[in-house]
């Protein structure tokens, strides 16, 4: 990375950590919330969950990488470092009073401070977004999907601020329960899917040292995903047939395969043959993009016999949030992160003796251990909520409360390394 546009590690830091404790966080509230994973997935302790996990953990980490990767891709400076602070503190302030509110559904002031909070830091991000773009020295594909999906973010904050309003208010002509699956799906698809398929197919390619780009593929799955999406919310607001649900899920799971096969080709084209596990769970979290569909399409099969499942709503939601997204995170913090910090100690000291690889301020043999605790807990907690088995989920959050705490075990050590320089 250039030099130039690399942005202060005192602008991207601070969200890696915020990220880290909210996936501890929600982990740690996991293990005492089994329970509500065998009822109806409207509940307080899932709703806190499932807000934790997308705003604490996902939302935090992406807006942190964002201030970092969007100014190499457009190859100028981050326009304010200000707007950055500003994003992080309002969201770092809002998100715990939005997710108290949930959990003991409480829709009172502090839940409208959250939500005012949380809306008023993606704008921040948002106008820092336009403005450092529109300084750009050319447009990049990438660069536009991370925008658009900011867009996408705000819209699906609003909403859910309409929503924390409609509780008390009844300013909406149903009640909230009517809109959540448009609230989340757009958040779902137009946010994290949007965003992790704009940057992961700049990442990858660069981990793997490929070859590989077509930007022509990438703006077929740009549009692929933002039509299906706009072809959702028009079905929502003007049903027809049921039937009618499968294009925009069909245009979607078409943009998943061209996309996997872009991760394939890229793959295949690479230059260097020894693949990192790091870069590995960022791959298998690509395949993991399929379970989250499979489970949208028998719902939507059942739904055209008028038959509603809380097991597999959960299961659906459960494999969004712990499944895909959490597994791409947890490959990519630790293929972004140690260069950060990597920069940060040994920018100055390179050429004056031998520095550590940013891979060794870490422990490899904790992120394994993290990867397997990850990957049996997955498993085995979608599989309690399918069979409503409340031993495997009990077990199951054991393990994911043992992946959050050995991520934030590896965080900690990074953050914690002192230079060296022989």
């Amino acid at each position: 990375m250039n030099p130039v546009q690399n942005t202060s590690h005192k602008v991207v830091l601070p969200f890696y950590v915020y990220a880290a404790v909210s996936f501890l966080a929600a982990t740690i509230l996991l293990f005492f919330s089994g329970h509500a994973f065998t009822e109806h997935y409207f509940h307080p302790n899932t709703l806190a969950i499932t807000h934790i996990m997308a705003l604490g953990w996902g939302t935090m980490i992406i807006l942190g990488a964002g201030h970092q990767l969007v100014p190499v891709l457009i190859e100028a400076k981050l326009s304010s470092d200000s707007l950055a602070y500003a994003s992080f503190i309002l969201a770092g302030l809002g998100i715990p009073l939005l997710a108290y509110s949930f959990y003991h559904f409480q829709f009172n002031w502090l839940a409208h401070a959250g939500a005012f909070l949380v809306n008023a830091a993606i704008v921040a991000f948002l106008v820092n977004l336009a403005v450092s773009i529109s300084k750009g020295k050319k447009e990049n594909v990438h660069a536009v999907f991370v925008f658009t999906a900011s867009a996408w973010l705000l819209s699906t904050t609003l909403m859910g601020w309409l929503l924390v309003i409609n509780f008390t208010e009844s300013i909406l002509p149903e009640g909230s329960l009517h809109y959540l699956s448009l609230h989340a799906h757009i958040g779902i698809v137009g946010w994290f899917l949007l965003l992790v398929i704009g940057v992961g197919s700049r990442l990858i390619p660069m981990f793997l040292i490929s070859k590989y780009d077509n930007p022509k593929k990438l703006w077929l799955i740009y549009y692929l995903v933002n039509g299906g999406l706009v072809s959702f919310i028009a079905h929502f607001f003007f049903p027809a047939y049921s039937l009618l649900y499968l294009i925009p899920v069909l245009a979607v799971l078409l943009a998943l395969i061209v996309f996997g096969d872009f991760c394939r080709k890229a793959y295949l084209q690479r230059i260097r043959k020894q693949v990192d596990e790091h870069v590995k769970i960022s791959l298998l979290s690509v395949a993991m993009m399929l379970l989250p569909i499979a489970l949208l399409l028998v719902l939507i099969i059942m739904l055209l016999f008028s038959v509603t499942d809380s097991k597999l709503v959960l299961a659906y939601g459960f494999s969004i949030f712990f499944g895909w997204l959490t597994a791409i995170i947890l490959g990519m913090t630790f293929k972004t992160l140690p260069f950060i910090i990597w920069n940060k100690l040994y920018h100055h000291k390179a050429g004056l003796g031998k520095t550590p690889n940013p891979k060794d301020l870490f422990s490899t043999r904790v992120f394994n251990t993290m990867g397997i605790a990850y990957l049996a807990g997955f498993g085995l907690f979608t599989t309690g909520i399918l069979c409503s088995n409340t031993v495997a989920l009990q077990i199951a959050s054991v393990l994911l409360l043992m992946t959050a705490a050995l991520y934030n075990f590896n965080i900690l050590k990074m953050f914690m390394h002192k230079p060296i320089v022989k």
